[in-house]
Parts: structure tokens; sequence; C-alpha cells
């Protein structure tokens, strides 16, 4: 049997791996929100999971639909000492395999002849137009953080006779999910505009690379699942590590520093005394756009108190304001961190910050912010 009759009987889409994070945290959210449906973060953090699994699972529907032979894995966590990386989803076919990131984004986008992604979108009748982070350069970071695994595995000799292919082994993709944009890459750089796709036109990208590629070279498909359960096998479960669903430990209070019962926030030395004594937790669901992490209390109580003193002084003191989607925020540089209000400080539940500061000329820093895109 010659190695085309092979393939020929293998056209199935396997899924070594269906399961992701999004899945489990809309099922979370919506059991939070039941107990306490007027909760305004829980709600904005279930409208974004959604949109997420949303796009997830039209990728998902495209990959089943498909007559090309492939196992698929879905959500799948990597680590290289602290770097972390996590993938949408690994495609694995006869002739290579693929790193996908999936974006289910409102609005048209647009990449311009530098590869930068520009969104516009109407909302209320008003068009915004804004530059966005590359997911390409997101999914090209991924494959990076896998090539270090790889490297090491295959030690000096193979690494120097086989690191020119690897990028030609392990392609990447970006899929627009959302079925009613507009996808612009006319005038994208040419390494790029091939690889930003929308959902519908997955397969037939596909089966063109696979039409063009050395068929002499094809895995078969006992290969291909070996290479699945590889990339399976370095799946880090992260169920442990989730910063979000972990149940945050009591707010430990230095009552040597402040009277709970009067606090008062004089200075920024102050707010970062006090800031000082809370347990934050990451955003995770927010990784792709805003990462940032946050200290939240419904209870009437001490920790309540603090939170909003701590959301009072940014009110009164703030150092900038900011815009973000559609709506104004005061901010506070203190230390290395970025400090935002949300709401009136008098009923304010939540206290917000990310890893931007100022550097010495009074630009902002925001390279740490950035790196912690889908770090978890």
């Amino acid at each position: 049997m010659g190695i085309l009759d092979i393939f020929e009987q293998f056209r199935d889409t396997i899924f070594l791996k269906e399961d992701s994070y999004l899945q489990k945290r809309v099922g979370e959210l919506e059991n939070l929100l039941a107990k306490d449906p007027k909760n305004e973060r829980l709600q904005q953090e279930l409208y974004t999971a959604k949109k997420g699994l949303k796009g997830e699972n039209e990728i998902a529907y495209q990959l089943k639909k498909a007559n090309i032979g492939m196992y698929v894995l879905r959500d799948i966590n990597i680590e290289y000492e602290d770097l972390k990386a996590q993938i949408d989803f690994i495609i694995i076919t006869p002739w290579c395999c693929y790193f996908i990131e999936c974006k289910n984004l409102m609005g048209n986008i647009t990449l311009d002849e530098r590869g930068n992604f520009i969104r516009e979108y109407t909302y209320n009748g008003h068009t915004t137009k804004k530059g966005i982070e590359s997911p390409y350069r997101q999914v090209c970071a991924q494959r990076e953080v896998y090539k270090k695994i790889w490297m090491k595995k295959q030690g000096k000799l193979k690494t120097f006779l086989f690191e020119k292919s690897f990028e030609e082994m392990h392609r990447v993709l970006v899929v627009a999910a959302n079925g009613e944009n507009i996808l612009d890459t006319k005038n994208a750089p040419k390494d790029i505009k091939y690889e930003v796709i929308k959902a519908d036109a997955l397969i037939r990208k596909l089966e063109y690379d696979g039409n063009h590629s050395d068929k002499s070279l094809w895995e078969n498909r006992k290969e291909m699942e070996s290479w699945a359960n590889h990339f399976l096998l370095l799946n880090v479960n992260n169920e442990n590590k989730d910063l979000l669903n972990e149940e945050p430990k009591d707010v430990v209070l230095n009552t040597e520093i402040m009277d709970l019962k009067n606090i008062q926030i004089n200075n920024k030395a102050d707010f970062e005394k006090i800031v000082n004594t809370l347990k934050f937790r990451y955003a995770k669901t927010y990784s792709n756009y805003a990462p940032h992490e946050y200290v939240f209390e419904k209870e009437e109580g001490e920790k309540l108190e603090v939170i909003r003193q701590l959301n009072r002084f940014i009110q009164e003191n703030y150092d900038e304001i900011e815009i973000f989607a559609k709506k104004e925020y005061k901010v506070l540089f203190v230390g290395k961190y970025k400090y935002w209000a949300v709401n009136s400080w008098k009923v304010a539940n939540i206290l917000n910050r990310n890893w931007d500061f100022k550097n010495e000329d009074g630009t902002t820093n925001t390279s740490i912010t950035q790196s912690y895109m889908r770090k978890y």
C-alpha cells in the first residue's frame, strides 16, 4: 500500500483534547450570577467569556467538517522555565502542525503595511478606530516557548541540523471567528498576509498548504498521533494554578499601621502601605486584551472599608484619566503598579491594578503588563 493510499483512508478529525478553560469558566460564572444576579463585574466577565468561547467553538466546528485527516488539541498550556504559553488550538496534519490563535473581535479588522492590527467598530452611532495588540506576534511568541522545549529535547546537533526547518514544520495562524466582520489584509506584509484568516477559510487554507506540500515527506497516522500525544503530555494542568478561581485568603491587616474605623490615607506612601495588606487575584479572562489583577469584597466589614478608602484616595488624588471601552477611569500610579477606580468610592467593592509604572522621564512603561498577555 502506498503512502497516498494510507492517507486516502484517514480523513477524520480526531480531537485528542476538546475541553477548554472557557467552557468551565462560563459554567462557574453562570452559577455565581444565579446567586448574585446584579453583580456587574460577573456580568461583564460572563459576556467576555461567552464571546471567547463562541469563537473557539466556531473553529472547532470548522475543523470537524474537514476531510483532511488531522489530530486536534484545544487549549494547551505549556511551560519552559519561567515562560508560559496558552495555545488555543494545535492542529497536527500529515505535512506540519499549526499553532492557532482564535480571535472573536467586534468590528472590522485591517492589517496595515507594517503588520499592525487596526480595529474599527461603530457603537451608538459613533465610529471608533484603534490599534490592538497583534495576535500574530502573540501566537509567534507562543511558538517560541515551544521551540525552547523542542531545542532542549533535540540536543545541539539535531538543533543545528533541523532548526532552519522548525518554522516550516510548526506554522502559525490567526483565525478571526466573528463571521460578521470584514478582514482586510491586502496591505499586510507578505509573511503575515496569508496567516491571518477568517474561520470559514480555515479548511481551504489547510487544504491549500497540503496540496502544495511534498507528499513524500508526509507523516502517517501513527506518527501524527504520536506527535499529538507529545503536545498532550506537555500540557500543564492549570487548575491548581488558577488564580482567578482560587479562594482568596482572608485579608491580613496590620492594625499598628491604621485604625480600621477611621482609615487615613494622606499620601501615596500611606496608600502603598495599606494596599500591600490585601490579597490580589489575577483576572484570567481579561488576559487577551487587559491583563490585570483585583481584590473584591461584597460583605460589609473591615476589608470592604479598606477597598473603599483606597478607591476614595484614587478618585481624589488621581494622576491621569484614561479611557477604556468608552468609559473614563481615574488612575493612580503607586510603586510598580497602576490602580484605577471603577465606581464611586462610597459603593465600590473592587480595586483593580496592573503592572504599568512611570519611567523617570514621566512616560508610562507598559512592558510588564503586556508580558502577561495570555500568560496564564
